[in-house]
């Protein structure tokens, strides 16, 4: 490819182009933010980008010439943290809707769904999702078994968290569950009791296992429509590329079908597990992990997607959330040594639990996963599990293949004040979820009384971490939260709920600055790429690169911060393939 300098730009010499867009706003997330007038594309790349004047020699025949109308292009989202099969399987399935419930609505949302179910079998365990467990109305109700018993079923039933890390139990489900009042807690595990010792129902953590091991699995066609329907769900927000955040053979195959029938409309990447809870040591864990490498990454990046497995997930703790309180945190949680009517909120004994890897461990992983060219994402929600995180990459960054390593810390809700210029330092991407960054049930009222004044002002620090010199990047971790990207990013600007969230919800949360909008979108695009190692192909739109993008119904820089909320994508390109395309599109 030959670049040719013009007055209005650079192209590409040589034939016309596949598709030129004219008369927009095209915002490239280039070094400058700049912005420029048109842009084109042949052969699923971008080889124009500049004014309309520099443009009009590669309109062609055959050439689709788009009139933007002022319209706003720009590079296609990449989300670093989500579980699409998750997601998608979670559209097909008994749903709460991320809804604050009461007690009864709860009861009455699971009992049509068992009265709506056609199979009916007594035996067929009924599991529900997107629990928000966190807002359950009055604030503080808790769920127990004898909450699902009350229902008109003999089967058993699961209710799944949004968070992920709690699900409800019936009796019959802790019944086959083989859950007694001398069952030990699991490693990494929770399995809450009452006062006299009996199992709530409610498992946290690793517990959770022992109910969704005796789950029958998902069919392959149920994984293939799963996997489709993320997919569908993605394309329509303007997502072109993914990183699946704790994967598993059955999700790999499931892509990899879709590959094979010219379905895969996203770049998919895929992080595997490494969990040294049931022996497997440090080159055991990665070498397992590199088999499953060999089996399912398509290699280097082509104009149309593929699927690439370069990347390890590890958990470092589980929630600051109540009630599961699985944060690992520097100091102790409160609790209330008062009344309800004259709360005394002091320390008390919980930390939350050890780092789910030791420091010996830790290390030893990382190094064995710097040597085999795969990338940490590490999960870290409470200040301890951040610092252990950072703690180790600093070792690792000592090493002689640690300084090839692009080590993510996944969440960081609750991160020291003294930590946050190690991100910089250290060339670690925490890759956040900005819609967790405004006022809800889970981060007003309890939240602020279990951590303290002093250390609920630092929850989310999202602008924090930006200000410090972090590569921010943005992951939705879907499907804990409903997958609405720009809403996300909207918070990400405004720390605010949604207007009609509730007086109780009005404002921003805590003191915090919200980021600027040019950093909200290059967490979105170009940082989020380069966790992904594909910052030279995507994440922004220049010569040369893949033509992943994306036409906004408005212009995200000059719309009320509110209405970034609304925005529509009327058009999703990859690889300079629409794949999705709104019926007001210009």
């Amino acid at each position: 490819m030959i670049a040719i300098a013009t007055p209005g730009g650079t192209h590409a010499a040589a034939s016309p182009a596949d598709m030129v867009y004219r008369n927009g706003y095209v915002y490239t997330v280039d070094d400058k933010d700049s912005v420029q007038q048109a842009l084109a594309v042949r052969a699923g790349r971008i080889v124009y980008v500049g004014d309309n004047a520099g443009a009009k020699p590669l309109i062609g025949k055959s050439t689709r010439v788009i009139d933007l109308h002022g319209r706003m292009l720009m590079p296609g989202l990449i989300d670093a943290h989500m579980h699409p099969q998750s997601g998608g399987s979670r559209l097909l399935n008994c749903s709460l809707n991320y809804e604050s419930l009461t007690v009864p609505q709860f009861q009455a949302r699971i009992q049509a769904c068992l009265d709506q179910d056609e199979k009916k079998d007594p035996d067929r365990w009924l599991v529900v999702v997107n629990w928000f467990q966190q807002g359950m109305q009055p604030e503080g109700v808790e769920t127990t078994a004898a909450t699902l018993d009350a229902l008109k079923t003999s089967r058993p039933v699961i209710v799944r968290s949004s968070f992920g890390h709690s699900a409800q139990l019936n009796s019959r489900a802790i019944a086959l569950a083989g859950i007694k009042r001398d069952t030990p807690d699991p490693a990494g595990g929770k399995i809450v009791r009452d006062s006299s010792g009996q199992a709530t129902g409610l498992l946290e953590d690793a517990a959770q296992d022992m109910a969704m091991n005796l789950l029958p699995p998902l069919t392959v066609a149920e994984n293939l429509a799963a996997s489709a329907a993320a997919l569908d769900a993605m394309r329509r927000q303007g997502i072109t590329s993914f990183l699946d955040a704790w994967t598993d053979p059955e999700t790999m195959t499931a892509f990899a079908t879709l590959h094979r029938q010219a379905r895969l409309t996203a770049r998919a990447h895929f992080a595997v597990l490494i969990d040294l809870d049931k022996g497997a040591t440090p080159q055991s864990a990665v070498a397992a992990l590199l088999k499953k490498q060999k089996q399912f990454d398509q290699g280097p990046t082509k104009v149309a997607p593929s699927m690439q497995v370069r990347h390890a997930k590890l958990f470092m703790d589980g929630v600051i959330a109540a009630p599961a309180f699985t944060g690992a945190m520097l100091e102790p949680y409160l609790v209330n040594k008062g009344t309800d009517a004259a709360p005394n909120w002091q320390p008390g004994q919980s930390k939350g639990p050890a780092s789910y890897f030791s420091a010996a461990a830790l290390m030893a992983t990382l190094a064995e996963l710097a040597r085999a060219h795969i990338d940490p994402h590490i999960h870290a929600d409470g200040d301890r599990a951040v610092r252990d995180s950072l703690d180790a990459i600093e070792a690792l960054r000592a090493s002689p293949y640690g300084h090839e390593s692009r080590p993510s810390i996944a969440h960081d809700e609750i991160v020291a004040p003294a930590d946050y210029p190690r991100f910089a330092r250290l060339n670690v991407t925490p890759v956040l979820s900005f819609q967790w960054g405004k006022p809800a049930p889970d981060t007003v009222g309890a939240l602020k009384n279990y951590l303290g004044p002093a250390r609920y002002a630092t929850v989310e620090p999202q602008a924090v971490l930006h200000d410090a010199g972090a590569r921010v990047a943005y992951g939705s971790d879907w499907p804990v939260d409903p997958l609405d990207v720009w809403f996300a990013l909207k918070v990400g600007v405004t720390r605010t709920a949604a207007p009609d969230a509730g007086k109780e919800y009005a404002g921003r949360l805590t003191s915090q600055h919200g980021m600027p909008r040019a950093a909200v979108l290059r967490a979105i695009t170009l940082n989020a790429a380069y966790t992904l190692r594909q910052e030279t192909t995507t994440g922004s739109l220049q010569l040369g690169k893949l033509a992943d993008l994306i036409v906004l119904d408005r212009n995200f820089f000059t719309i009320p911060d509110e209405d970034i909320a609304n925005i529509k994508v009327l058009q999703t390109v990859v690889g300079g393939k629409v794949v999705f395309e709104a019926k007001d599109m210009p």
